[in-house]
């Protein structure tokens, strides 16, 4: 079970006398729940267009299910972060059973390895890569191999013992 859904929010200005029809934005959202999908809706759309939730509505919010959910599937994900020095852009692959799940995953490894909070990260783009020659990353490669094994090595087989230290108890 992962801690993010995918969610869609379709959310617009509202209606004025100059604009009674206005554009409809559609984002898709990863987040623990309906309610942080809608907060991050607002604050993304308030970056990219001259809109706020004081002077808007939300149409609707759908949770994404996954189609194929038993599938192991390898993810490209685009994402933007702000570190300590400045703000960097980054291209990263997830081999996950979901996209929710590979979201998770990412917050995980960029918590560990840049020390990025999920309020500094933000998820511009992710996509399926369905071929495996579109792999980019050596270690979703090393995983893709044909005869893939993960042999077990020192493994000491159990021997039988013959005669034992404790008497029977026969009562």
């Amino acid at each position: 079970m992962t801690r993010f859904s995918e969610y869609q929010v379709i959310g617009r200005r509202l209606p004025t006398a100059t604009d009674p029809t206005p554009k409809l934005y559609r984002m898709r959202i990863f987040a623990p729940s309906e309610i942080v999908a809608k907060s991050r809706f607002w604050y993304f759309l308030r970056q990219l267009k001259k809109a706020k939730a004081a002077t808007g509505e939300i149409v609707a919010v759908n949770k994404i299910a996954e189609k194929r959910p038993l599938k192991v599937k390898n993810f490209g994900v685009w994402l933007r972060y702000d570190s300590h020095t400045g703000t960097h852009n980054m291209y990263r692959e997830m081999r996950e059973l979901s996209r929710a799940a590979a979201i998770d995953r990412l917050y995980q490894e960029m918590g560990s390895k840049h020390r990025a909070r999920f309020r500094s990260i933000q998820v511009i783009r992710m996509v399926e890569i369905e071929k495996t020659t579109d792999v980019k990353r050596a270690y979703i490669k090393q995983l893709l191999e044909k005869d893939l094994r993960f042999p077990l090595p020192h493994r000491i087989a159990k021997t039988r013992i013959t005669f034992t230290a404790t008497r029977p108890q026969t009562f």
